[in-house]
C-alpha cells in the first residue's frame, strides 16, 4: 500500500515537474512527510531533485529533507545548490547532521560552508568533525539539554518549557558545576516529588554512558542492550559533551549490517559508489576471488598427491564435491551466528569456549546424520560396504571440523583486530575444502586395501 502510494506521488510530481507547475509543486511538497520526499527524489534526476529542493518553501522542511537523502548523493546535490541557499539550509539541520553532510563533502566546499556558516553552529559542526567519523563524538549531537545538580524540581520544570529547541529530550542529565555527568533523571521522576527537592537527592548516580573516541558499533550495542532511548557522551575526564538518540543509533545499526554483509560478500560499500564502472569494481573484488582460486588450486594439488589412491579406487571421486560443498555449507553457517554474536554483543571471548563446544556437538550430530544418508548412497550406488564406511566416516569429521573452524577462524580475525566479516565466505571456504579433501583421501587411503 505505501509503495502504491509513493509511485501516485512520483508520477504526479513528474507530471507537474514537467508542466512546470510551481505553484501545485510546492503545495504538494509542503504536505509530504520530508522522508517520503527523500524516497521519492531517488526517481529523479539530480538537476530535478535540486529544483524540487529548491521549492520547499520552509527551510527547516528542506533541512530535513536533506538530511533524509542518501549521503551520496550529497556533494553532487550541494554542488549544484546555490551557496546562499545551502548555507541557510544548512543552518537548518541539527548538528550532527549538518557534520555528516560537510564530511561529505569536497574539502573546498565543505571548508567554504563552514567559513560562509560563522556562527555558534558552525562552531559546534567544527568540533564534531574533529572527532572521527565512525567513533561517539563523530555521531553525538551536542545539543544536549542538562541541569545543574543543585537546583530544586521546580526549577527543573520551569527549564523544561524552554527545551522545544533541544532536538530530544528522552532524559534529564545532571551535571556539577564543572560540568561533569553525575546523574540522570527520567521525565516521570521529576513529576512525581515534592517541588523543593533538589535533583541530587533523586537523581540517579548509575548512568551508562560512552566516550567521545569510543567505537560507534560499541554504542549501539550499549543502546541494544540496555533498552534505551538516549545515551550520553563524555569526554576523558567526564564532561558532557554531547548525546547519541536512538535514530542515530539505528543509522548506525543498518550501516554496520550493510558493511558486514558486502564483506562477507568479499566486497565493500566503494562499490556501490562506483555504479556501472566494470573495471574497478572488478578491482575491489578480485582479491577475494584470488584468495578462492588459491583454494582451489591448493585442493586440486592435494588430490594429485593422492593419485595413487584414485587410481586404485577411483569411485572415490564420485563423492569429492559432496565432502567439499557440505564443509563449505556448515562452515558459513558457524561463521554466520559467530560473527553476528560478535556485532550483536551476545558473544565475546568470555563465553567462546561454550560456542565452540556448541558448534563442535552440533557438527557431530549433522555430520553423523549426512554421514549415515551418504554411506547408505555410496553403498548402494557402488555396491561396496567399504566405500561407504571411507564417505560416511570422511563426512562426519569434515563436518565437524568445518563447525569448529567456522568459530576459530572469525574468532582468530577478531583477536587480531581485523574485522571477522572478512573471513565468513573465501578464508572459511578455503579452509574447509582443504581439510574436507586431506580427511577424505587420508581416511580412503587407511582403507585403500579394502576398496580394490
Amino acid at each position: 500500500m505505501h509503495e502504491n502510494k509513493m509511485r501516485l506521488l512520483q508520477e504526479s510530481i513528474s507530471k507537474l515537474l514537467r508542466r512546470d507547475a510551481t505553484p501545485n509543486l510546492k503545495k504538494v511538497l509542503t504536505k509530504i512527510h520530508p522522508a517520503d520526499i527523500a524516497h521519492i527524489f531517488r526517481y529523479f534526476t539530480i538537476q530535478e531533485q535540486k529544483t524540487l529542493l529548491s521549492l520547499i518553501p520552509d527551510l527547516e522542511r528542506a533541512a530535513d529533507v536533506l538530511a533524509e537523502l542518501d549521503p551520496d548523493s550529497w556533494p553532487e546535490l550541494a554542488d549544484l545548490l546555490d551557496r546562499d541557499y545551502l548555507v541557510s539550509v544548512v543552518h537548518q539541520m541539527a548538528d550532527d547532521d549538518s557534520a555528516l553532510f560537510i564530511r561529505s563533502l569536497p574539502d573546498t566546499l565543505a571548508e567554504d560552508l563552514l567559513t560562509e556558516m560563522h556562527d555558534d553552529h558552525s562552531d559546534d559542526v567544527e568540533r564534531l568533525l574533529a572527532y572521527d567519523e565512525d567513533s561517539a563524538g563523530g555521531i553525538m549531537s551536542t545539543d544536549v539539554f542538562f541541569l545543574n545538580q543543585d537546583i530544586t524540581v521546580k526549577q527543573a520544570i520551569e527549564k523544561l518549557h524552554d527545551a522545544q529547541d533541544y532536538e530530544m529530550v528522552f532524559y534529564v542529565y545532571v551535571t556539577d558545576e564543572h560540568n561533569h555527568l553525575v546523574g540522570v533523571l527520567s521525565l516521570r521522576q521529576l513529576l512525581t516529588v515534592p517541588p523543593h527537592t533538589k535533583l541530587s537527592a533523586i537523581m540517579s548516580t548509575n548512568v551508562i554512558r560512552v566516550r567521545v573516541d569510543m567505537d560507534q558499533e560499541y554504542v549501539a550495542e550499549l543502546v541494544a542492550k540496555y533498552n534505551i532511548l538516549a545515551i550520553p557522551v563524555v569526554d576523558e575526564h567526564g564532561k558532557l559533551m554531547g548525546v547519541i538518540t536512538v535514530d542515530d543509533v539505528i543509522d548506525v545499526m543498518r550501516d554496520e549490517a550493510t558493511e558486514d554483509i558486502l564483506r562477507m560478500a568479499g566486497t565493500t560499500e566503494e562499490e556501490l559508489l562506483l555504479g556501472f564502472r566494470s573495471f574497478r569494481i572488478a578491482r575491489l573484488r578480485l582479491p577475494w576471488l584470488l584468495m578462492t582460486l588459491f583454494g582451489g588450486v591448493t585442493t586440486g594439488f592435494l588430490m594429485w598427491m593422492f593419485k595413487a589412491t584414485l587410481e586404485q579406487a577411483i569411485m572415490l571421486i564420485s563423492f569429492v564435491p559432496v565432502i567439499t560443498g557440505m564443509g563449505g555449507n556448515v562452515g558459513g553457517q558457524s561463521s554466520t551466528i559467530l560473527i553476528r554474536g560478535f556485532a550483536t554483543g551476545r558473544i565475546d571471548f568470555g563465553s567462546l569456549r561454550q560456542v565452540f563446544f556448541k558448534e563442535l556437538r552440533v557438527g557431530l550430530i549433522m555430520g553423523s546424520v549426512c554421514g549415515v544418508v551418504i554411506a547408505l548412497v555410496a553403498m548402494s550406488w557402488h555396491q561396496n560396504l567399504y566405500i561407504g564406511l571411507v564417505v560416511g566416516i570422511a563426512m562426519v569429521a569434515a563436518i565437524t571440523v568445518a563447525a569448529c573452524m567456522g568459530v576459530i577462524v572469525p574468532a582468530f580475525f577478531k583477536k587480531v583486530g581485523i574485522d571477522p566479516a572478512i573471513a565468513s565466505s573465501p578464508f572459511i571456504q578455503t579452509a574447509n575444502d582443504i581439510t574436507g579433501i586431506l580427511i577424505y583421501f587420508g581416511t580412503a587411503t587407511i582403507f585403500l586395501r579394502l576398496l580394490i
